[in-house]
């Protein structure tokens, strides 16, 4: 069940491409880990995609993230379950939020992510 902060539902194929961008990055390139994390890498700039957990509680948590991200004009998408933030990002836990903050080889699934992103939410 989708939370009221989840704007756009995104495809699970679409969710499974922007995960395995995620462990690639991790691998090759550099994200950031957890709300606080992602929310620094978005007001710097710096954040190339954001994937955001639907299932976090409590909500607030994570519910700004989506507005910054359209205001800082960073790409961003929603992931069903955080333990596949977490698990995508090296964690034996889950994770509210991640995001990419040097691509490394995961630089076209990112572009080509994106430019899916924008036409799902126009």
């Amino acid at each position: 069940m989708a939370k009221g902060y989840v704007k756009t539902q995104a495809s699970d194929e679409l969710q499974n491409k922007a995960l395995e961008a995620l462990e690639v990055a991790r691998d090759t390139g550099k994200i950031k880990k957890g709300s606080n994390e992602a929310t620094k890498a978005i007001e710097r700039s710096i954040a190339q995609l954001v994937l955001i957990g639907a299932d976090v509680e409590p909500e607030e948590i994570v519910m700004h993230l989506a507005p910054l991200c359209e205001e800082k004009k960073v790409p961003y998408i929603f992931i069903n379950k955080q333990n596949d933030i977490g698990a995508a990002s090296g964690l034996d836990v889950g994770s509210a939020a991640a995001a990419i903050i040097k691509p490394g080889k995961a630089k076209d699934v990112i572009d080509d992510l994106t430019k899916q992103l924008v036409a799902l939410k126009a």
